[in-house]
């Protein structure tokens, strides 16, 4: 089952079960998902590749709102955000430990022949493909940097 389609049957899940903050997210994922499949180049098909971009980047925006709603004091704002964070994170693959990040880096540098932070684009190249939904990319390049030097 393609995640488009596990987003619907979830949708008439939360609907069954009355559960208003679970829907709202869930729709608000399969706007998107929509958005992406109609988006210029498309052709009418969202790969689980392109849904994995689409729920980090509203993971990552629901986020920010919750500590823009935090700085404004505005607590019930910033609880409805990370409620959404909590049901969009359900979709996505488990995020990397420091440790297990630095594994997968160390890895990833060698493989690219990296020995320098000159080299570093390089390594960033391969590293955020391969750890996408996994890793924040403010995390990767921190540590690449440190790695490096």
């Amino acid at each position: 089952m393609d995640l488009y389609t596990q987003i619907e049957a979830d949708i008439k899940a939360a609907m069954l079960a009355k559960d208003k903050v679970r829907l709202q997210a869930l729709r608000g994922i399969k706007k998107e998902f929509i958005e992406g499949k109609t988006a210029p180049g498309a052709n009418g098909e969202l790969s689980d590749e392109a849904a994995m971009k689409i729920l980090v980047k509203m993971a990552k925006q629901r986020r920010e709102s919750a500590r823009i709603y935090q700085e404004q004091n505005r607590p019930e704002l910033a609880e409805t955000e990370l409620a959404e964070v909590a049901v969009i994170e359900a979709y996505l693959p488990k995020a990397l430990s420091e440790e297990e990040l630095e594994a997968e880096l160390k890895a990833i540098i060698a493989q690219v022949g990296a020995s320098s932070a000159a080299e570093m684009g390089k390594v960033m190249g391969v590293a955020t493909k391969a750890l996408a939904g996994r890793a924040d990319g403010r995390a990767i390049s921190a540590k690449v940097r440190q790695l490096l030097s």
